[in-house]
């Protein structure tokens, strides 16, 4: 259970009745035989409220209420980069290091904040503030580089001092 979802707003596939509404929304959008398409809006729905990881119950629960075999939920949970199926931060800080921002310094920007959060891609920060997202392959913002993406928000044209001033704003 999460802090957002309260027993009393719990289903019996364990899953809050807001969850369950997104899924048959975004069900709702493809054709019948296709509850499938549902699966990354499924996703999504149940890791924001999860403070932003899915579980293996979540994930048997989504399979459960679509309709499939589990291990369809699983294999698009373990493909898309956007989701996680263990515990992090509070704010997810994925740091593009593609060509375009590559070449503007994104690689000394990884080592800065590693060094400034004190932990490697893909862990968190021990108080549990800031997870730092393994490499990302491209944010699609070349125009913008060296950039990252805070909580699915862009930050473009990045410095060492704008990175961490941007870290440290983080709560």
């Amino acid at each position: 259970m999460t802090d957002t979802a309260t027993p009393q707003t719990m289903t019996d596939t364990g899953l809050s009745q807001h969850v369950l509404d997104e899924i048959d929304r975004w069900r709702q959008r493809f054709p019948e035989d296709q509850s499938r398409s549902a699966i990354i809006g499924a996703l999504h729905a149940a890791q924001h409220e999860n403070h932003g990881y899915v579980t293996q119950p979540q994930m048997d629960a989504i399979a459960e209420v679509l309709g499939l075999e589990p291990i369809k939920v699983y294999e698009v949970a373990s493909f898309y980069s956007m989701f996680e199926t263990k515990p992090v931060g509070r704010h997810n800080v994925a740091i593009c290091t593609n060509v375009s921002c590559m070449l503007r310094g994104a690689e000394d920007l990884v080592a800065q904040a590693e060094k400034h959060l004190g932990c490697k891609l893909g862990e968190s920060t021990e108080d549990g503030r800031i997870y730092l997202k393994k490499e990302e392959e491209c944010l699609a913002a070349c125009c913008g580089a060296p950039m990252m993406m805070v909580d699915h928000v862009y930050h473009e044209n990045l410095t060492p001092e704008s990175l961490r001033a941007l870290l440290d704003a983080l709560d």
